[in-house]
């Protein structure tokens, strides 16, 4: 057997000691997009959840949305009440969630993040997310995640 990744040992154990009850699964490396997550799972692109790290002039804002998903960075921005969202950088990702872009867990971070969720994961009974690395994800409910994270639920389209 070999030895799991650090980033998801890592997860592992942040999802167990904020009292996570879904399962951890490690998918095929070929596994890089929602739909290709989502079809491996056998759920709905929908129902994977996407963690998103975005820039708002050098502060991280995470903003979990549905694989069905893309966020407007303009709209988002101000419903959060920043001036501005881009899309971080590879480097920035890694420094504020010591995870790579593909591999962004919803939590499990060097420092907590502002975090915003997006309601239409509410419409499904189960909710695919990342777990540290791009090749695992974890189930959980729409009201685990926000439970979990204490992200604040904002529409993202």
């Amino acid at each position: 057997m070999s030895e799991e990744h650090p980033g998801i040992r890592r997860f592992r154990e942040e999802h167990a000691r904020r009292g996570g009850r879904g399962e951890i699964v490690v998918l095929p490396d070929g596994v890089h997009t929602a739909a290709l997550a989502a079809e491996a799972l056998g759920c709905e692109v929908g129902a994977i959840a996407n963690s998103l790290l975005f820039d708002a002039d050098g502060s991280p804002v995470l903003v979990l949305t549905s694989g069905a998903h893309r966020v407007d960075p303009v709209v988002t921005a101000e419903r959060i009440g920043v001036a501005s969202l881009r899309r971080a950088s590879p480097d920035f990702v890694r420094e504020h969630t010591g995870q790579v872009i593909g591999g962004v867990s919803p939590f499990a971070h060097p420092a907590p993040l502002p975090t915003y969720l997006d309601p239409w994961l509410a419409r499904h009974e189960v909710v695919w997310a990342a777990a540290g690395h791009p090749a695992a994800v974890f189930s959980t409910t729409y009201e685990e995640l926000r439970d979990i994270t204490g992200a604040t639920p904002v529409e993202v389209v």
